[in-house]
């Protein structure tokens, strides 16, 4: 079979190339033979592998990696020949969460199905996220437009979101949801009513007043919004799976087929969960990843603690997996991505978790809000300042990591040239 080149229509941003994966990790082979032959043909030195979070469709991971890439060309310095790779994966975006500089069409729709209901764009987007599920999502629409006010009513929503997400017994990402132990989320098992009261208020707090109406009008704002938060929990346990399985293996095969390939590792939000966990399915001896930029990344910000502060006998999924990185792993955080800072750790939380509320912040944050927690000589900069050579690092990039609405804030907003910089930064990438 001929190989076709890089694709072209990227505005300039070219060669590039796609790694396709399904739910369980497994890659679309051909476009994975594409990329082996592709960066050699190209004579590429720096390969910059973007791994999008939560879109709703290819079209939208593609939008994404060509914004954040279109500076990279410009900034490159001599000798530098640049290659990209997007990294796609079946992911879910709620169409009711604005995107920064979307253009007004698309304001108009996040406004139009901002509602409590099971609007139609929002269950093709769900549908295609969870096939087989469409009985689930006909009984978690109807009982959305009900909006009963009979307890057990809420109590069923719970197991409909509850056997939504749920996995078949042999899929591989059973035992890649959690980066501080085993266990399933509260919202999934505790007290339907209270878990939707709850969120029902941390989503009033991110600048939806109105939600904290009447008691009925609360509970069923905070049932929608458990099935969001239920959904994304699917997509990060998924975004475990198809970095560890997927990801990381690719890598393995790309250094040992493209002798001295800089590989440099870019993720969003879960994507940033995906290519952390790629580090721990690369083989153990490569060294061709250079750099690593986690951007407004949506795991725990104890993935990579040699110790759990609040369990001492646990560590970090990702304990060490830094030392696979020939230079530095840095996560961008930002104090405005309100999806993290304020319904991430509610989502997060384990059953049988007795954490306070007040607790919960510093228990089950996330690395993209206020950077990595509990790795000995882990630094923390900010935009602008030199980004150390090796190690974790906490950078605060909350200068412009600043726009978006609710209930995300700025958890979107990453198509900076600052952020381009700090990826050419980690990899020592040479400036123009």
């Amino acid at each position: 079979m001929a190989r076709r080149r890089g694709r072209r229509d990227h505005d300039g941003v070219e060669p590039y190339w796609e790694l396709a994966f399904d739910a369980d990790g497994d890659v679309d082979t051909v476009r994975r033979e594409e990329l082996l032959s592709g960066v050699e043909r190209e004579h590429v030195t720096d390969l910059l592998v973007f791994a999008h979070g939560w879109n709703n469709d290819k079209d939208d991971a593609r939008k994404l990696c060509r914004r954040f890439f279109a500076p990279c060309a410009r900034l490159a310095g001599a000798g530098v020949r640049l290659g990209y790779v997007g990294v796609l994966w079946p992911a879910i975006r709620f169409p009711d969460e604005p995107l920064p500089d979307a253009d007004p069409s698309a304001a108009a729709v996040a406004a139009a199905v901002g509602g409590p209901d099971l609007d139609p764009v929002t269950r093709r987007v769900l549908d295609r996220a969870f096939p087989g599920h469409g009985e689930t999502l006909d009984r978690i629409s109807e009982l959305l437009d009900e909006r009963s006010e009979v307890a057990s009513r809420v109590y069923e929503f719970g197991r409909q979101v509850r056997e939504l997400v749920s996995l078949r017994e042999t899929s591989p990402a059973r035992h890649l949801g959690e980066d501080t132990g085993p266990g399933e989320p509260a919202m999934l098992t505790d007290d339907a009513v209270q878990v939707c009261e709850l969120l029902a208020a941390a989503r009033a707090d991110t600048g939806r007043p109105e939600l904290l109406g009447n008691l009925r009008e609360r509970v069923w704002d905070g049932a929608y919004e458990l099935l969001r938060q239920g959904s994304y929990y699917a997509m990060k346990r998924r975004a475990g799976a198809v970095g560890q399985l997927g990801l990381g293996p690719a890598i393995g095969l790309l250094a040992a087929d493209v002798s001295g390939i800089r590989v440099h590792l870019i993720g969003h939000s879960f994507g940033a969960r995906l290519v952390s966990y790629a580090l721990r399915g690369m083989p153990a001896d490569v060294r061709a990843v250079k750099g690593v930029t986690l951007l407004q990344g949506a795991f725990s910000h104890y993935a990579f603690a040699g110790r759990v502060p609040h369990d001492p006998s646990r560590r970090g999924a990702l304990y060490g997996m830094q030392r696979r990185v020939d230079g530095p792993l840095v996560s961008c955080h930002s104090r405005h991505d309100d999806a993290l800072g304020r319904l991430y750790p509610l989502a997060s939380k384990l059953a049988g978790d007795s954490t306070t509320f007040l607790g919960l912040w510093e228990r089950w944050g996330a690395i993209g809000y206020n950077g990595i927690r509990s790795v000995a000589g882990a630094k923390r900069v900010k935009l602008g300042q030199k980004v150390p050579a090796k190690g974790c690092v906490s950078l605060d990039a909350a200068a412009v990591v600043r726009r978006g609405g609710p209930p995300a804030g700025a958890h979107s907003d990453i198509c900076h040239e600052e952020l381009a910089r700090v990826v050419f930064a980690a990899g020592r990438i040479a400036l123009a």
